[in-house]
């Protein structure tokens, strides 16, 4: 029992590396021998625990175990507290909430008009979050506006960022075009109506459409 469990470890190394790899080019300015680290102490827990029965392979199950301890491990080297991180986490759920409901994305200060702690929070974050000298940012990268984001957060976005394309590529065509139109181009489901020679409540029925097949297209894939 003892040596296939060692076997196991054995084998999954590799992935443990290539996982923390893909986590330092997410999160530059992390430190990829505490990743892989932190992903091994993982990768431990992965195979004492993994149930066969359950569906996913080793592998499988393994990679989401490693890549959560190395999350979990950025997170404890944030200087800003996981309330002030919850806070901001809850209100820009709730902006993108609203932006059915609203049909635009509220700002900042919308938002922290209808959440009355949440500027508290952004100042906390921003006046906690250190810069470092020692790590230049990558070609092409600038420094983000959003000083509310701890490492892990960013590395989740950036994740989920790449899911929510290929979401939108699976969707047909036009609602697609709806969606690019609103979200990227900044156009009102009014003007939408315009571009396609539709009325304001096909371009609404479409916009609904797309966001109910993009959630189905995305839920599907976890």
């Amino acid at each position: 029992m003892n040596e296939t469990r060692e076997r196991h470890i054995r084998d999954l190394f590799p992935l443990v590396k290539k996982i923390a790899r893909r986590v330092h080019r997410m999160v530059p300015g992390s430190d990829v021998d505490d990743l892989v680290g932190e992903g091994c102490v993982g990768l431990i827990r992965a195979v004492d625990t993994f149930d066969a029965s359950r569906g996913p392979t080793l592998e499988q199950y393994a990679a989401r175990i490693v890549a959560g301890a190395m999350l979990n491990g950025l997170r404890r080297l944030d200087p800003v507290s996981e309330r002030v991180r919850r806070e901001i986490r809850d209100a820009e759920r709730e902006r993108y909430a609203l932006t059915n409901d609203l049909e635009t994305l509220p700002s900042q200060q919308e938002m922290e008009r209808r959440r009355p702690a949440l500027r508290r929070a952004a100042l906390h974050a921003y006046r906690y979050t250190p810069l470092s000298l020692d790590g230049p940012l990558p070609a092409g990268e600038s420094l983000s506006g959003d000083w509310g984001a701890d490492p892990a957060l960013i590395a989740g976005e950036r994740v989920e960022r790449e899911g929510v394309r290929a979401a939108l590529h699976a969707l047909p065509a036009r609602q697609r075009h709806v969606l690019s139109l609103h979200y990227f181009n900044g156009h009102s489901l009014h003007q939408i109506g315009k571009a396609l020679a539709i009325s304001p409540q096909r371009a609404s029925q479409l916009h609904k459409a797309a966001l109910k097949n993009l959630r189905k297209v995305m839920y599907a894939s976890h």
